[in-house]
């Protein structure tokens, strides 16, 4: 039985101009629905499944024709929502798109999806399982080349295997246990403290080995929040830019320039880093500043990995101190800048404070 019966559509693809946009029509009308506003050589209600339909999109009203479109036809079961689902392929951009959407919410009796709602059905019809539903939106969001290779074995259900096999394991020593304990005449294995406890422990062991990819697997979809810190005009947001390889932050010889945490991501070796350019930590009567420091602070504490920038050409002050007494305990890299200009920071008291 499908889980839902209203009918839905909705844009699937990203907003602004581009050369085709898909809008998706899902439910026990969609096909009816595409009909009343769709007009080809032949119904998509007769059309086989799986076939696709050149043809327009027109106001019934008017007759006037709102795109040249191809609808694509797939009959439940075999779609992704195992309901009927109509495909509808028109120029992408602002206005066909949206007048396209508008005539099949207005005439076709359907409405606009919820934000999730095609993969919800999915899942709610047994087409996918919740971890499957889940790896869609990791599938959409991944930021790297093995995130994408992950959540796409997740999506096609490797996850869901290992913790199937893993329950049937657990149900079968539950039923030999009651076997034992139900019917001791039976010619049956006998049930021992040590299968149990062996059985168990194996168990136990394939959970911890799932739970440490889960968190490689947030790593790899959310990526490392790294918070460049470091008193003001030492380098950071320069260091921001040179690893985003972009002039994404403002750089000027001026002391507290950057006043707000700047965000940018960027890809190292695979993993994605959430980079946090943050304001320079140092004592200030400016309000604003003092608002970019806070802000900062918090950036520092929530931070997976710290760069903290020391400079080269200046002794060390003691804020450089009192931040790598701070981060003694925390995943943290000490990071030297300025290195071309002649050098005052003494190397012997930073290997010392920072622990190398």
């Amino acid at each position: 039985m499908p889980a839902e019966t209203d009918t839905i559509a909705a844009i699937s693809t990203p907003p602004g101009e581009g050369g085709i946009a898909v809008i998706r029509i899902s439910g026990p009308q969609a096909l009816e629905a595409a009909d009343r506003v769709f007009r080809g050589r032949r119904p998509l209600a007769d059309v086989p499944s799986h076939t696709v339909h050149y043809g327009f999109v027109v106001d019934p009203e008017t007759g006037e024709r709102a795109d040249e479109v191809l609808a694509t036809v797939m009959r439940a079961p075999r779609s992704f929502t195992r309901e009927d689902v109509v495909e509808i392929s028109c120029h992408g951009g602002l206005i066909a798109v949206r007048k396209v959407l508008e005539l099949i919410l207005q005439h076709g009796g359907a409405r606009l999806a919820e934000p999730g709602e095609f993969t919800k059905r999915a899942f709610l019809n047994g087409r996918i399982d919740l971890s499957q539903a889940e790896a869609v939106i990791d599938l959409i969001r991944a930021k790297s080349d093995e995130a994408h290779r992950l959540a796409m074995q997740q999506a096609t259900g490797a996850l869901s295997a290992k913790i199937r096999s893993l329950r049937e394991r657990l149900v079968g020593l539950m039923a030999h246990i009651e076997v034992n304990i139900d019917y001791p005449e039976h010619d049956v294995e006998e049930v021992t403290n040590r299968l149990i406890r062996d059985a168990c422990g194996s168990a136990i062991e394939e959970i911890d080995r799932l739970l440490k990819t889960a968190s490689q697997g947030k790593i790899l979809r959310e990526g490392i929040t790294t918070a460049i810190v470091g008193r003001p005009n030492v380098g950071k947001s320069s260091l921001l830019n040179a690893l985003a390889r972009e002039n994404r932050a403002i750089v000027t010889d001026i002391p507290g320039t950057t006043r707000d945490v700047i965000e940018e991501y960027v890809n190292l070796g695979g993993i994605p880093l959430r980079l946090l350019d943050t304001a320079g930590i140092r004592e200030t009567a400016d309000a604003v500043e003092k608002i970019g420091v806070e802000r900062s602070l918090h950036a520092l504490r929530e931070a997976d990995l710290i760069l903290l920038v020391i400079p080269h050409d200046e002794p060390m002050h003691e804020e450089d101190r009192r931040l790598l007494a701070e981060l003694a305990e925390r995943p943290a890299i000490v990071v030297v800048n300025k290195v071309d200009l002649p050098g005052r920071l003494e190397a012997d008291e930073l290997a010392r404070l920072a622990g190398d």
